[in-house]
């Protein structure tokens, strides 16, 4: 996306707070909350969807129905990143595509059902080429901060974002009691390119009635399987500088160091892995001198991390919905 046209004000910025709390919040809410009218909320945000800067996208949630998430890590020669990068962000299973490094590197999210799922995409669905040269994957094992909880966007008063929120997500009911429909596949792929979409609209992606549609993402939302995101490019936000993570955190401190870093407001994810490092973290800075510092000073401070491994993100292919246009 190119961010580099459109600069966003105070109201923008509390457009993107409030989305981020709730995808779906009504206009009229969201002009309520903004001290807006209804129809300014509805230009505005037209205005950056259409600049490809903003967009609320409906994400599959797979831990709650007993997924596993895991990173992967693909090294290969600069000719070949752009076109890997693309197939990896067509497929459906994947999320959070990234050029790192150089142009020599991507790194992916993916979410499989079982452990032959898991099988397969491991050991015949990834890329094997001579032009890929090495390929790492790490299963996921527990989060203490997400990307919808990073506080970049954070712009509304206490009171402002307690007139926002999505239905709860229900902990006391059991979310393996959801079963994935025939036409949750149509709804998830259409939420996945427009999470404000309409119900009419929905309702001719699935099949379903208006009600069932209505019905069925509040169900979702419920159980946490559907989760609302807001797409934007950290750069949009003054955060030009992003970078992923790897560290070898010694054992006994991993969970302390996790819940240290998720404190921090340039982490938007923080996840301890398998592999032969233990935590990921991925951090969204002002510029390489705001980096720069966090890295010598912040990180520096958790003296349980004994090895650090950083990987500059130079484009985004994919975030939490559908592939960006290119």
């Amino acid at each position: 996306m190119n961010t580099d046209p459109v600069i966003l004000d105070d109201i923008d910025r509390g457009l993107v707070h409030a989305l981020q709390i709730d995808g779906r919040a009504p206009l009229r809410t969201l002009g309520e909350v903004l001290g807006v009218s209804e129809n300014t909320v509805a230009r505005r945000y037209r205005r950056l969807r259409s600049a490809g800067v903003l967009r609320v996208v409906g994400a599959f949630n797979g831990a709650r129905l007993g997924y596993s998430a895991w990173t992967i890590r693909l090294r290969c020669t600069p000719d070949a990143a752009g076109p890997l990068a693309r197939a990896l962000a067509a497929r459906p299973d994947t999320s959070y595509v990234h050029l790192l490094s150089g142009g020599t590197e991507i790194s992916c999210s993916a979410q499989t059902r079982s452990g032959e799922e898991s099988d397969a995409l491991l050991l015949h669905r990834l890329p094997r080429t001579g032009r890929v040269t090495s390929v790492s994957a790490h299963l996921l094992l527990d989060h203490s901060a997400l990307p919808n909880s990073w506080a970049g966007p954070a712009l509304l008063s206490g009171e402002q974002t307690a007139a926002l929120g999505p239905p709860p997500v229900d902990d006391a009911e059991d979310p393996e009691g959801v079963t994935l429909e025939e036409g949750d596949r149509a709804l998830f792929d259409a939420l996945s390119r427009d999470g404000r979409a309409s119900y009419a609209e929905l309702a001719a992606a699935t099949g379903w009635s208006d009600s069932t549609v209505r019905r069925r993402l509040l169900t979702l939302r419920r159980a946490g399987v559907l989760a609302f995101l807001v797409d934007i490019p950290p750069a949009a936000l003054g955060f030009r500088a992003e970078a992923r993570l790897w560290m070898s955190v010694r054992p006994s401190r991993l969970a302390a160091v996790a819940s240290a870093m998720a404190e921090h407001p340039e982490v938007s994810l923080v996840a301890m892995t398998t592999g032969p490092t233990n935590l990921l973290a991925a951090v969204n800075c002002r510029d390489g001198r705001h980096l720069a510092r966090y890295l010598t000073e912040r990180i520096a401070s958790l003296d349980a991390i004994r090895a650090m491994e950083t990987a500059p993100v130079i484009r985004t292919v994919k975030r939490a919905g559908a592939p960006l246009p290119i």
